[in-house]
């Protein structure tokens, strides 16, 4: 049985999920929106930062999320970024296909994760990565434009947003430029923690 098409990400409360320019990332802004991952045990433990950090609900939603995911799927400009900022051992270890324009060899890194570049369009990347993933969940990792794109043709069934107390005023908006005369949502958790409230919402075509 093949698994779900999610997407997983944490926004602002004025509905943004990244900062408008990838040299800004691991700013203030984004580290406050990222500020309920930093000390989770899991967190620490995939990224190999060492023993320790914070259990309860934060970190079994954080590794819940991981488990579920058998390949990811991303867009040029999430990759471009991550391949400046990743340790060498990537945090996905997974199959990863990355949406471009560009031809470009697998690259293999240590731990599992091994990028495909896909130059033919999302439907090619999501039906390789659901071929990865087997019996589990194929997670649309980012950026916001990818997302929708994703939402917009009616290929993503769940998503989670882990809404953080912090404003961005500018960035990538998550929902600018959503169909929402195609789009509709039925709320499946809502679970509030010290730091954010975690939101999972099914999608259904209106």
């Amino acid at each position: 049985m093949a698994g779900k098409v999610f997407f997983s990400v944490s926004m602002s409360l004025d509905g943004f999920i990244a900062p408008e320019t990838s040299e800004e990332l691991m700013g203030r802004q984004w580290m406050e929106l990222q500020r309920w991952v930093f000390p989770l045990r899991f967190f620490r433990e995939n990224l190999k930062l060492g023993k320790g950090g914070e259990v309860g609900r934060d970190n079994d939603i954080a590794r819940e999320t991981f488990e579920r995911t058998g390949a990811s799927v991303m867009g040029k400009r999430m990759f471009d970024a991550g391949e400046r900022m990743w340790p060498e051992e990537a945090p996905f270890h997974t199959p990863v296909f990355v949406v471009t324009h560009e031809k470009r060899d697998p690259w293999e890194r240590p731990g599992g994760t091994i990028f495909h570049f896909v130059d033919d369009g999302i439907e090619a990347a999501l039906d390789r990565a659901r071929e990865a993933a087997g019996d589990r969940d194929v997670r649309i990792a980012g950026g916001g434009a990818t997302i929708l794109e994703y939402v917009n043709a009616g290929l993503v069934e769940e998503f989670s947003i882990a809404l953080s107390p912090v404003l961005f005023g500018a960035g990538v908006r998550l929902f600018e430029g959503v169909d929402s005369g195609r789009v509709a949502l039925e709320q499946v958790r809502a679970e509030p923690s010290p730091r954010v409230t975690h939101l999972t919402y099914a999608v259904r075509e209106r």
